[in-house]
Order: structure tokens, then sequence, then C-alpha cells
């Protein structure tokens, strides 16, 4: 009877969270300041971190060739629109030492990329994709697992510059997007996915993700919705 009930009870919890009411975007890009309006988000520009996931050339490649750019485009107006409105960049990418010591053979995944010989420091593959390359000012962390916290310094980085919010899209889906949301989630960050800046090989699997299991911890926002929000607090024009 005690695990029925608990079942029970678990069921009625992810119920509910399914079913919460997603807030309005509300972007406030004065430094230090912040905004609540009645259905929008607190969101303060000067708390908050935009992280771009593991757009390396080699991961772009692995999707078929008509989503590329259209992917591409999407990141590089998320990025344009955030640096002009003064919220910090920081990039994540996996890479690692010739001979690959940080991969345990015990990790299945890892071990098969092992065996592929990509994703070493120094080699194109593993470079940011030139169409969204880090500008002077943004954040490169690198990492030697999925998550973007795991085996890094992000965490050390977001505290230093009092981010408590987190707007995050990468590649893929499954992957960083998904090791990324339930770990900040976890550590009470207040998140934003901008669910078609991300991407997955499996689309049915992407699709599951940004609209059932995200939505759970995190609010989920357009690239279009996203750009238009912070354009509509900094007087930017937008290009037609």
């Amino acid at each position: 009877m005690r695990i029925i009930s608990i079942s029970v009870t678990a069921a009625l919890f992810a119920a509910f969270l399914a079913s919460s009411v997603t807030p309005v975007l509300a972007i406030d890009t004065k430094e230090g300041t912040k905004m609540q309006t009645r259905n929008k988000l607190t969101f303060d520009s000067a708390r908050t971190a935009v992280l771009i996931m593991d757009y390396q050339n080699d991961i772009i490649g692995m999707l078929p060739e008509k989503e590329q750019s259209p992917l591409l485009e999407k990141a590089g107006a998320i990025l344009k629109e955030s640096r002009q409105a003064g919220l910090r960049v920081i990039y994540i990418v996996v890479r690692f030492r010739d001979g690959y010591p940080e991969i345990n053979p015990r990790n299945k995944l890892f071990t098969s990329l092992k065996e592929s010989g990509r994703f070493r420091e120094g080699t194109p593959g593993a470079e940011i994709h030139p169409r969204v390359a880090a500008q002077p000012g943004d954040i490169v962390v690198t990492k030697r697992r999925v998550g973007a916290f795991t085996t890094t310094d992000l965490e050390t980085i977001l505290r230093a510059h009092n981010i408590d919010t987190l707007v995050l899209f990468g590649i893929a889906s499954s992957g960083v997007v998904l090791s990324t949301v339930r770990w900040a989630a976890d550590m009470d960050y207040n998140l934003f996915v901008v669910s078609d800046a991300c991407a997955d090989m499996d689309q049915e699997v992407h699709r599951l993700l940004t609209e059932k299991v995200f939505p759970r911890q995190a609010t989920m926002v357009t690239t279009e919705e996203f750009v238009k929000a912070i354009g509509s607090h900094t007087g930017m024009k937008k290009d037609k």
C-alpha cells in the first residue's frame, strides 16, 4: 500500500507540474533592475547568462543539412540581441586532450567518441561553428562530459557574476540540454530554454523533451519571442 500511495502522489505532482501555466516572457535590460508585471516573469538582465551549448563543427555536421542553416541563423540572432542587450554570453564546448585521458573505458558513450577520434582540442571539428563564433567578452567553458556543469567551472563563473537566471539552447536536446536543465533546476536557477534553437538527431525525442519534459522545470520560448522581448525593452529596430 505504501508503494502505491507514493506512486499516486508522484503522478499527481507530475500532472500538476505539466499543467502549470507558463508565464509570458518579459525583459528588463536596465542593469541591476527588475521588472514584474501581471502575468509576466521577473527577469533581471544583470543576473542573467545566455548559454549556447555544443554548437561545434562536428556536432552541427551530424544534423541533416537542411536543418543546419536555419538553426545557425536562430542562434546568431539570439547571440546578437543578447550582446546588444548586455546579457552575458557563455559558450559550452566539449573537447579532449590528445589521447583522451579524460575518458574512462567504463563510459559507453565517450568510449565510442574516443574511438571516432573526434573533439580533440585544436582540431577543426571541435571548434565553434564560424557562424556563431565567440566574440570579445564572451566566455568559453570546456567540458569533458555531457552536461554543462559536470567537469567544468561554470558554477564558479555564474556565482562570481551573481547569475541566477539562464537562457539556454544547444545540440543535442537529449544530451547537453537535458543534462544541463536537470542540473540547473536542482541548483534552483531560473531557466529559459529556446526550443527552436535546440536540435536532436531524433526529432521525436526533441519534440517530447521540448513539449513534455523541459516545461516542468523551465520556461519555453522561441527565438522570435526571446529576440522580440529583448528588443521591446532596448529600443532596437529589428531587420525585416
